[in-house]
């Protein structure tokens, strides 16, 4: 009768209707509806046997957790409405306080209180549950929404448009970190104060960062959004191709509760190139364009964007030199523009000795330097890129 009542409870889900697809969820189902009927009690083992083995495939392997994990990173219409800033109705709090209570009895099932009507005698898998507060768990994630967000995006920290104009998480996220990162301290900074006033609702600036090639202008924007996930912020990385789809973008983004960094990597443009136009509205602040919570952050190793051609210089434009000043003050129209300049021979050793320290290498400075001279020299130019190029080599031959 017990095990009748939560397969009721767990159809009249609504505000956690989502959650009936899954896997673990609808295993629980067919079981539970099967269960009753005598003449199937035999296939009721192998449908209790694909229940735990979807209970076992969860990251966690463990009943409650999981029941705690999808219940709290749901995307519904309660935590949509608190991240709007809208108190749901007295329907959808009775009907979420109801579906937890219903959510907290499945995460405390166990293989004795499932399997005790079934005929068999014979060894059946057990697994872990319980020991979670479901409700506690759930309301502490929804009065910080800001924090940990809902759906995807309370998952996962790094995104990107896929071929239809869809945000799609990235399923192996870029892992550098703020501290494997070396020198530019000064730029760095820059961009982690901008970020910090952004997840505190004041004025951020659009950023543009540029400068010559491997001195780790990506890296940082990268670094920054891990160290400041936990507090809310989030990325999506949106290719040159695509700048015209912003503005859907951001309407999608508007009611979010998180922060977000729209990340264009290695801009460039052509002349009369018509996504040159596209962001050239999104950052001056069209009406379709403005937004709390997002930012634009691009690199480039150009300093004006634009691929401008000895020809562009010559023709019978009237106005040539207005038509040459739109194309290269796109860079001035974000608010904050910062270059990574070319290391120096001080700097590049410095990053190699840095990170050579930290990856455990052992080796007199003379001969570390004498080394990464060379690599760089062999290269064409000194850059941090190289420099972890060159560390790597070094881990590589140590481990052989």
């Amino acid at each position: 009768m017990m095990m009748q009542n939560i397969k009721l409870r767990l159809d009249a889900l609504t505000v956690f209707y989502e959650l009936k697809t899954d896997p673990v969820l609808t295993s629980l189902s067919h079981y539970l509806t099967v269960l009753p009927e005598e003449s199937a009690k035999t296939h009721c083992i192998a449908l209790y046997a694909k229940l735990v083995n979807d209970i076992y495939h969860t990251e966690s392997g463990h009943l409650g957790k999981h029941i705690e994990s999808i219940c709290c990173d749901a995307e519904n219409i309660y935590v949509k409405s608190i991240g709007k800033g809208i108190v749901p109705n007295e329907h959808i709090q009775k009907a979420l306080s109801y579906e937890l209570e219903t959510l907290q009895q499945i995460a405390n099932l166990t293989k004795d209180a499932l399997t005790k009507d079934l005929p068999w005698d014979g060894y059946l898998p057990t697994f872990p549950s319980g020991n979670v507060d479901i409700a506690k768990s759930f309301y502490h994630r929804a009065q910080n929404i800001g924090k940990y967000g809902y759906g995807a995006y309370a998952k996962n920290r790094m995104f990107y448009i896929d071929e239809s104009n869809c945000i799609v998480p990235v399923k192996h996220p870029d892992a550098t970190t703020l501290s494997s990162l070396v020198d530019y301290e000064a730029e760095r900074q820059i961009v982690i104060d901008n970020t910090k006033a952004l997840l505190a609702g004041k004025p951020a600036a659009n950023i543009l960062l540029t400068g010559d090639a491997g001195t780790g202008k990506s890296s940082t924007v990268k670094a920054v959004v891990n160290e400041l996930y936990s507090e809310g912020l989030r990325i999506i990385e949106i290719r040159k191709d695509q700048l015209c789809s912003i503005p859907k973008i951001l309407d999608e983004l508007a009611s979010n509760p998180l922060k977000f960094i729209l990340f264009i990597d290695d801009l460039s443009f052509l002349k009369d190139d018509d996504n040159f136009n596209a962001l050239k509205a999104v950052l001056e602040g069209s009406v379709s364009a403005k937004s709390k919570n997002v930012v634009i952050y691009a690199t480039s190793n150009r300093r004006h964007i634009i691929k401008e051609k000895f020809s562009d210089r010559e023709g019978d434009d009237v106005h040539r030199n207005e038509t040459l000043q739109e194309l290269i003050s796109l860079s001035e129209r974000f608010g904050i523009h910062i270059t990574f300049g070319k290391p120096t021979k001080q700097t590049y050793l410095h990053i190699i000795k840095h990170l050579a320290t930290d990856a455990g290498i052992v080796m007199e400075d003379k001969e570390l330097e004498l080394l990464a001279e060379r690599f760089a020299l062999a290269r064409g130019g000194r850059s941090a890129r190289l420099a972890r190029q060159f560390v790597d080599g070094l881990i590589s031959a140590k481990t052989e």
